[in-house]
């Protein structure tokens, strides 16, 4: 994995520095909180309901041992105990101090960490496939691409104050991971002719108008990819809307001029930036490439492992991935126990997983876009102590894509704009689907608690969106989303529920697809053979 250079360490070791003496100001009165909030959030500070949010950046998802230790230290320092993953790989602490704050930075400064660009109208946090350099079916390891990009992005002088936050993914297989097509930019490595580049897609994203990012380049070289980064930004920073916060993103930009006319003065511009040799030399790229090299696996493990327990086989069945190395596995810990709240870990499931990935994973681990975590280079003959060890801390819940891996935000109980509480409804939801969800196979359903879309409900197979009405939670339902290479947006049933009637309905549209389902359907599956209309007559009688 990448390591800081001197450069990378002391721009992150001047910014708390920098931000230390802004806190200062701040506690003594010399900044107004007005004055103050833009500086916070540039440095992912968010004032939530009840106390300071901090938002860590986890560059595309991947991180060691003594980075995810300092984040279970700061849990237990700095927070009440726990942390939250996010929907962009990232770890939010929600109960900070603001005079501790410096300290925290500067703490996660010593193991090359740092919370810079995980708010604003910036290029926020790279994501990508949580098993990138481990699946057999990418075409190159999308990671010191997400780097290249990532230190690219840092600080860019032209794209610091865009008209809206922007996010980028990068994938490097067919199968998408990562919900490539539900970003300002996606782009998916491929190789054309013997030669590595990549597809690029522009103008998607959820939130108040979701949006699914059309094809703007089938194909531009691995060398040219920077220039045509920059030439693409460059052109929404030039026309993005800046006096309408609704129509500041660039799938507005794209969706009002058309993808062809945009396309066109993208490739327009690209003509100019190419000659300004924006793109890394070879030996930067290689240098940085070389640091993701894969671990060294050890040609005669053996492949061969002991199922006669049957709790550990639905485990691994559910939660293990093949690897690309014979002899090892993928495997994804679930943040989802049945009851629980998505994405929490406590500060000593924090530190079991660190020297899970220290003894067995090469050091290495990632967390997942659908809020688990990874550890991408198992030894399968290590399979089953590190299943014990999981399911005596709580992690090994069986569940990975099913009916309680529910992906949610923090809602009303944290988040100042909230309509609607999100954990609750998350916990009613898995109690109520637990008994029944292997039954009913894939279903990814996914909760916000505001039209923003932290939990990504427009791309659930079933989504959930909470909203007041008159004053009172209620709760959209709607069906037929996803996130994956088959992209698709859910489409709302009708009327909304309470709490506990969004549950009974989730219910009766989970039963309705067991009726109604063919052999190797999928709910979403089934959803699409059939139509709305079967759903919504068992939904609404």
């Amino acid at each position: 994995m990448y390591r800081y250079d001197h450069y990378d360490q002391s721009i992150v070791d001047a910014r708390v520095d920098e931000f230390r003496d802004q806190v200062t100001r701040r506690l003594s009165g010399q900044l107004t909180e007005d004055q103050f909030k833009p500086i916070r959030l540039m440095n992912g500070l968010y004032l939530q309901l009840h106390a300071y949010m901090l938002r860590v950046a986890i560059p595309y998802g991947t991180l060691d041992s003594r980075q995810m230790r300092m984040l279970g230290s700061i849990a237990r320092d700095h927070d009440r105990g726990y942390g939250h993953f996010t929907t962009r790989q990232n770890l939010q602490f929600n109960w900070i101090k603001l005079e501790e704050t410096p300290d925290i930075l500067a703490k996660l400064a010593t193991v090359e960490m740092h919370a810079i660009q995980t708010s604003g109208n910036c290029i926020r946090n790279i994501s990508s496939d949580q098993f990138a350099g481990a699946a057999a079916d990418e075409v190159a390891d999308p990671r010191p691409w997400a780097e290249l990009i990532r230190q690219w992005s840092t600080f860019h002088p032209e794209f610091s104050y865009l008209p809206r936050k922007f996010k980028i993914a990068v994938i490097a297989a067919d199968e998408d991971r990562a919900a490539m097509r539900l970003h300002d930019i996606g782009i998916q490595l491929v190789e054309r002719d013997g030669l590595l580049g990549a597809r690029i897609y522009v103008g998607g994203g959820m939130g108040r108008t979701p949006m699914i990012a059309p094809l703007i380049r089938d194909f531009v070289a691995a060398d040219d990819l920077m220039s045509y980064l920059e030439a693409a930004l460059r052109v929404y920073n030039r026309y993005g809307r800046r006096d309408n916060i609704y129509k500041a993103r660039i799938k507005i930009l794209v969706h009002e001029i058309g993808a062809d006319a945009y396309r066109a003065q993208v490739e327009e511009e690209f003509a100019a930036v190419k000659q300004l040799g924006l793109d890394p030399p070879a030996a930067e790229l290689a240098r940085i490439t070389a640091m993701f090299a894969a671990p060294p696996f050890d040609p005669a493990a053996p492949a061969e492992i002991d199922r006669t327990d049957p709790d550990f086989a639905l485990w691994l069945d559910q939660n293990v991935r093949a690897h690309k190395a014979p002899g090892y596995s993928i495997v994804t810990i679930s943040l989802k126990p049945v009851g629980g709240i998505p994405g929490d870990a406590t500060a000593d499931q924090i530190d079991l997983v660190a020297d899970l990935a220290e003894r067995h994973s090469f050091d290495e681990l990632r967390v997942t876009h659908a809020q688990n975590l990874v550890l991408p280079h198992v030894r399968t003959s290590d399979l089953h102590a590190i299943w014990q060890q999981l399911a005596d801390a709580g992690l090994a819940e069986p569940n990975l894509d099913l009916a309680t891996d529910i992906i949610a935000c923090p809602g009303l109980d944290y988040c100042s704009l909230a309509n609607a509480r999100s954990i609750p409804l998350a916990q009613k939801l898995s109690e109520r689907l637990a008994p029944v969800q292997h039954n009913l196979g894939e279903l990814k359903m996914k909760i916000s608690g505001c039209i923003n879309a932290c939990g990504h409900h427009h791309a659930g197979h079933i989504g959930i969106l909470g909203v007041d009405k008159k004053g009172t939670e209620n709760y959209q339902l709607s069906f037929g989303g996803s996130g994956a290479e088959d992209v698709s947006l859910a489409k709302i049933t009708g009327p909304g529920f309470d709490e506990d009637g969004v549950v009974d309905a989730v219910e009766r549209a989970t039963d309705t697809y067991r009726t109604l389902r063919e052999p190797g359907e999928r709910f979403l599956d089934t959803y699409r053979r059939v139509g709305m209309q079967p759903f919504k007559e068992a939904i609404y009688g």
